[in-house]
Formats: structure tokens, C-alpha cells, sequence
């Protein structure tokens, strides 16, 4: 659920999706490859407590975040992008020295050597869902999570990386107002958990010696990106308020502590299998818009009707007029520290 609080009256706008490698191009595509192969095997770390990451999806708001975290304890990240130039305009070289960028061709060079992946990819879900875009929703997920798994597997075994963080999302478990999720819950069954289910079932064929932790990730909040970016707006201008009935439930997490779940399962041989990235206290919609215009002191006042929803967003709005109540039970038997457990600190925080 990317997309929660707007103004009746702009719901078109509210609905928006919301050091490099360089390799000159004088060198011939055989001296490229090599110098490629050079800079990502001369990039290990010497101490075995640093890692090296390569990350799909980096350029997307959960995996800026990531990026700066493994920066931050001096780890060697590797970039794995289907827009290089994108990813050089978000991580210039002058102020992100050593990161490898690399295009999907070069992959391979770049999960070979490296100590785990963190697989972030998908196109936002935040838009009409038409035939094509359903498509689209699917295979950029499916299609991406099994080329980097086929590469793992292939990666020679002195070469392989031994840990698979993987993103999928709450829409597993399909939506409820009434039930409650854990990550014994079994799979809905609309097109989200379908598309969530082989989402995981793909980043599960990777190789058994590899450790396999998969993030179903509720709704991110944080500054500068995920729901907040599309809301906030709106409130300043005193135009906010729930979608639809504000009785879904909205499963919610800070994306500091997302980053940090995701960094866990990078280091921490426990993290394995499924791990729910929701905050332990889920609220109702209406209640999440209310806090956020508490924060703000602006109204929360405002509701968009479902008729509305329907007809702008079609099969795409029940993401939005759906939800479900989903508890990280996994993450707290793993001992795991959220330091935002309630709306309204992440909110204040975030807000700062």
C-alpha cells in the first residue's frame, strides 16, 4: 500500500509514482569486461567482518537508505541497475568513491566475489493496474529475483555468495479487517499474493548453501520518499484525509528500521526464511492520517470516497481500500530492536 491519504479534489496528482565504475568507451568491449572483473574482485575488504553487497533496486528509496547504512561501516556495495545513468545521477563518484555501478550485463562479475545480495527490485504497484502494467508488476519482480538467483547458482562455489536478503511484501497474506498475520498465516488469494508467492518462490531456488531471508514489507514511511512523500502535501495544504471507509488496517514500518531488519539479516545467521518488515503496532487508516495531521497540526477531514478510487485506479484501488493487520512476530523472536513502534513517534520523528 503505497498510496493512503488525499484531497478529493487531486486525486490525479496524489496517485503519481511516486564512486561509480565508468568504463571508457574508447576500450573494446573484451578490455571493459576485464577492467570490469578488475575493479569488483580488487574491491573485497581484507577484514572478514566487512562485507561485500551487491544490491538490485538501489536507486529506490528502501535501497538509498541501505546503501548509505553499508557505507556507513565501511562495507564494498555493488549497484546492479538497469539504468546506469540513473544510478550515477543518485550515487555521483565524487561523493560515493568505490561503489560499483553495474548494468545488467555485468552483473554476473559483480555477484560473483560478493559476500550477499539484497534484491530490491519491482515497479511501484502505485498506478492503474491495466493488463499491461499487471504484467509488469509481476515480471519485474519474478524476472529480476531469478536472474540474480540464476547467478548465485552459477557463481563458482569459492565465488558464491552465501547470503540472499529478498524483498516481497504484505500483500501475501491478501487483505482483512478483522483477521490478524503472522508469518505462519497462509497466502490470499487475489493478485497481489499471487504475485508475491512466486515472487518468494523464485528467490527460494537459490542454492542450499546459500542463506535465504525473505522481507514481506509492510507500508515504508520515511522523509524524502515511500507514502509520506504523496501525503504530506496534501495535509500542508489542509486538504487531507483517509481513503475510502479509514477502517483498513495499515500494516507500517520506518524505513530506518526496515534498513536496519534488512541489515540483520545481512550479518546475523538466524535471519532465515520469512520475516515480516512491519512495525509491531499496526493502526487503522483513519487513525494513521489523524496522527499525521496531529503532527502537522493540520485537519485529517477530508475522506476520498471508493467510487472515486475505483474509477481512477480500477483493480489497483483496493491496495488502498484493502488492508491487512500484519505483526512482525518473526523479527521480535529474533530479538530485533524496532525503534519506532508507534505511528505517531515515526511520524514526529520523520517530521523533525
Amino acid at each position: 500500500m503505497e498510496l493512503l491519504c488525499s484531497p478529493a479534489t487531486s486525486l490525479s496528482s496524489s496517485f503519481a509514482l511516486s564512486s561509480s565504475l565508468f568504463v571508457s568507451p574508447s576500450y573494446s568491449m573484451r578490455g571493459a569486461r576485464t577492467r570490469f572483473m578488475i575493479l569488483c574482485s580488487s574491491e573485497k575488504s581484507d577484514k572478514e567482518d566487512k562485507m561485500t553487497v551487491s544490491v538490485t533496486g538501489a536507486t529506490g528509496f528502501i535501497g538509498r537508505r541501505l546503501v548509505h547504512r553499508l557505507r556507513s561501516d565501511n562495507h564494498s556495495i555493488r549497484v546492479l541497475t538497469r539504468s546506469k545513468s540513473k544510478a550515477e545521477l543518485i550515487f555521483p563518484a565524487k561523493d560515493f568513491p568505490g561503489i560499483v555501478i553495474a548494468e545488467e550485463r555485468e552483473w554476473r562479475d559483480c555477484i560473483q566475489g560478493s559476500t550477499a545480495v539484497v534484491n530490491l527490485a519491482g515497479l511501484p504497484i502505485s498506478t492503474r493496474w491495466s493488463p499491461e502494467i499487471k504484467k509488469e508488476i509481476k515480471d519485474s519482480r519474478v524476472r529480476v529475483t531469478s536472474k540474480v538467483v540464476e547467478l548465485i547458482n552459477n557463481s563458482p562455489v569459492d565465488a558464491r555468495p552465501t547470503v540472499l536478503v529478498s524483498a516481497t511484501a504484505v500483500g501475501y497474506y491478501g487483505t482483512s479487517e478483522t483477521g490478524v498475520f503472522d508469518e505462519k498465516s497462509p497466502s490470499g488469494n487475489d493478485y497481489l499474493s499471487e504475485v508475491c508467492r512466486e515472487w518468494e518462490g523464485t528467490a527460494l531456488k537459490a542454492n542450499k548453501d546459500v542463506r535465504v531471508a525473505l522481507i514481506r514489507i509492510g507500508v515504508v514511511l520515511g522523509k524524502d520518499g515511500g507514502a509520506l512523500a504523496m501525503m504530506v502535501p496534501f495535509f500542508q495544504m489542509f486538504a487531507g484525509g483517509p481513503l475510502g471507509t479509514g477502517q483498513q488496517w495499515f500494516s507500517w514500518i520506518h524505513v530506518d528500521d526496515l534498513v536496519n531488519l534488512i541489515y540483520e539479516a545481512l550479518t546475523k545467521p538466524s535471519y532465515q526464511g520469512v520475516i515480516n518488515g512491519t512495525a509491531p503496532n499496526p493502526v487503522r487508516l483513519g487513525e494513521m492520517c489523524q496522527q499525521l495531521g496531529s503532527v502537522l497540526g493540520r485537519p485529517s477531514w477530508l475522506p476520498v470516497p471508493d467510487f472515486a478510487l475505483k474509477a481512477l485506479l480500477g483493480e489497483g484501488a483496493t491496495v488502498v481500500l484493502e488492508g491487512q493487520k500484519v505483526l512482525p512476530v518473526r523479527a521480535k523472536e529474533l530479538g530485533f530492536e524496532f525503534k519506532y513502534k508507534y505511528v505517531k513517534d515515526a511520524l514526529r520523528a520523520i517530521m523533525q
